[in-house]
């Protein structure tokens, strides 16, 4: 590709405010267009070449520090350095110091809580120097890989998410029980094996340089600095890519065992060896992986193999998140109980009668139901949480607990949408146990309940028992609850195997974006609307973009929250409009603030004295009365900067 004049040393002198991100965007992503489709044919000395040029390429660099600056939620995190929220010469500066040196400083090492267990995930937090190195050279070998990935690999992966997998395994398992081995790799970040994971990468030069240099940075813990002889840090931006470049041919060697396997159709029909390969399914979340086979024997010798296959990559299985079970027959299972938890979902069969039992494609009556729903320990974590959102609120205001609790109720119910928990009854226990919580953070305040119904519940069109606000009678500000969001395991579309975002088809992965379970609905109708583009800078969303809702008229300057008045843009795009848009709310509050004053100045008597406004003797109440208004606008605006150093005569 013959690369423009934009894209050059010359630009390094431009302003941040003033670049054409999207001539940026479009030229970044055509190349790594180029460089999926060369690794997809295997012409290996094209795609290097690309990626070579990506590297350098001067848009990819500003993108790459956009991305790790302004986008990524942890970019007010700082590293050894201490260097975080950069401003945007700052920022400038940082495209042009970035440069592969093979050179690394060490990570710094926070400890995060793992969600209900009292044990702590360590983090290691690169430089954001390392970090926008990290993007840069994610996003030159991301395509290469995105275009190898095993089908069934969906972790940590641009336009895949933990649904796909949900749904894969209902398709594998909804006309036949099937023995499942449920495993976790332990310390997958922290043991991969270095030298095997560069052996995989098969890059050589300054890039294979560079990331043995952040493989080998060692981690700064309580100011002691430890060298990291294994393992790739977690909180690092490339080590997502590198944990599923370390895991990658699982899959391909479970399939051609099982191309080995003599098996049989139910008739007594030697089966060939595609069907062979199909009849074993294996599902890959990151570190959490499932083996799903109608034959125990298989499920035992995958268990063995993997546990062989993972050893030449230094992991090993976790042994008490590793279990033998079956879908649907107790007896079959290891520990006695059928089903299984996977990413926070417990599937498992369930007997039913022939009017309520699924169907075969042929019509036969399978005698059990599958059913996907949340697992015991997502649902207390989701009560514990409630809970301690209205305790907090304690002596809040009925709006701002609401205000708390939406999102939480949204967020946990969007990610169950795609499963079975309506039906069973999960949303409707939900919504009775945030009731008893919510009935007594009324009383408490009240002194009896039924003082507390009269004043925190109301009724809304034909419901008469909406926890809500009474304030605007035409809009209030009413609670979520859980049941009634539309939930069902089966309107989710998985994800074709064999697409990625980086294939160029615009249109799937724009059409996808909108019916995302976790997208609301408000976000799902604009980017229809505005037929998946972002209308600031003219881009379409892309999967692992950060989309953010704004006013087209800033409810400052007296729009109100429409629907004709919203719109969706990028994290970025929407900060650039935010501070044009609070240039705009200053001009009308100092307007504002001229005209009160001037107001205040025409009511009384006053003259200059040494350059300081001395006010006459005048009536105390007008005097008073303006004095109040003084104040109460100055403290409004104090931005305005005006002084109010006046004295009485």
């Amino acid at each position: 590709m013959k690369k423009p004049n934009s894209d050059s040393e010359q630009l390094n002198t431009e302003g941040w405010n003033t670049i054409d991100w999207r001539k940026a965007e479009r030229y970044v992503f055509k190349l790594q267009k180029r460089i999926y489709a060369a690794s997809r044919r295997g012409d290996v000395k094209r795609y290097r070449k690309l990626q070579k040029t990506l590297m350098r390429s001067w848009y990819n660099r500003l993108l790459s520090v956009r991305r790790v600056t302004q986008e990524n939620q942890g970019k007010k995190t700082a590293g050894v350095d201490g260097k975080k929220s950069l401003s945007p010469e700052a920022r400038m500066k940082l495209v042009r110091e970035l440069r592969l040196t093979g050179k690394s400083k060490p990570t710094r090492r926070i400890w995060i809580p793992k969600p209900g267990r009292d044990e702590k995930r360590p983090l290691g937090i690169p430089t954001i120097y390392d970090r926008a190195l990290q993007a840069l050279v994610k996003s030159a070998l991301e395509p290469e890989w995105e275009a190898l990935f095993e089908p069934s690999s969906y972790g940590f992966r641009p336009g895949r998410s933990c649904h796909d997998a949900i749904k894969h395994i209902k398709a594998a398992i909804q006309n036949q029980a099937k023995f499942v081995l449920d495993a976790d790799i332990a310390k997958c970040f922290d043991c991969i094996d270095h030298v095997a994971l560069l052996q995989k990468l098969n890059m050589r030069g300054k890039v294979r340089q560079q990331i043995k240099a952040w493989l080998k940075s060692g981690v700064i813990d309580q100011r002691v600095l430890t060298a990291t002889s294994e393992g790739t840090p977690q909180g690092g931006v490339i080590s997502p890519l590198l944990a599923n470049i370390a895991l990658h041919g699982l899959e391909n060697t479970l399939k051609q065992h099982a191309a080995t396997l003599k098996l049989r159709h139910p008739s007594g029909k030697t089966m060939s060896v595609q069907a062979k390969q199909q009849s074993l399914t294996f599902i890959r979340y990151a570190d959490d992986f499932v083996v799903l086979h109608e034959n125990k024997a298989v499920v035992q010798g995958c268990q063995e193999i993997i546990s062989e296959w993972l050893k030449g990559i230094g992991l090993q299985l976790k042994s008490e998140k590793t279990r033998l079970t079956h879908t649907f027959r107790n007896e079959l299972s290891e520990d006695g109980k059928a089903g299984f938890d996977f990413l926070g979902h417990h599937i498992q069969q369930y007997p039913a009668g022939k009017y309520r039992s699924n169907k075969n494609a042929n019509g036969t009556i399978l005698g059990f139901n599958t059913l996907i729903t949340p697992t015991e320990k997502a649902s207390k974590a989701h009560v514990e949480e409630v809970g301690r959102i209205i305790a907090k609120h304690r002596s809040s205001s009925q709006a701002d607990l609401i205000k708390d609790l939406n999102p939480v109720i949204r967020g946990w119910t969007s990610y169950y949408s795609k499963s079975d928990a309506k039906n069973v009854g999960e949303l409707v226990k939900q919504d009775y146990l945030t009731y008893l919580k919510l009935r007594r953070w009324a009383k408490r305040r009240c002194g009896n309940i039924n003082d507390g119904h009269i004043k925190y519940w109301t009724s809304i069109d034909d419901d008469n028992w909406v926890f809500a606000t009474r304030e605007g009678k035409a809009n209030p500000l009413r609670l979520l609850r859980h049941n009634d969001f539309t939930c069902s395991s089966k309107d989710y579309v998985k994800v074709k195997g064999d697409k990625s975002p980086y294939d160029g088809d615009l249109f799937y992965w724009s059409s996808r974006l909108g019916r995302h379970p976790q997208m609301s609905n408000r976000k799902a109708s604009l980017l229809q609307k505005q037929k998946g583009k972002c209308p600031w800078c003219g881009f379409s969303f892309q999967d692992w973009d950060v989309i953010e809702v704004d006013h087209k008229i800033p409810r400052a300057l007296g729009s109100k929250d429409e629907w004709k008045n919203l719109q969706l843009l990028h994290r970025h795009c929407h900060d650039e409009k935010t501070a044009i848009d609070l240039k705009e709310i200053w001009k009308k509050d100092h307007s504002k603030f001229r005209e009160k004053l001037s107001q205040f100045w025409e009511e009384i008597e006053w003259e200059w004295i040494n350059d300081i406004p001395f006010v006459r003797s005048v009536d105390s109440r007008t005097a008073s009365s303006g004095l109040l208004d003084f104040y109460e606008i100055e403290s409004q605006c104090p931005q305005v900067g005006v002084s109010h150093n006046f004295k009485f005569i």
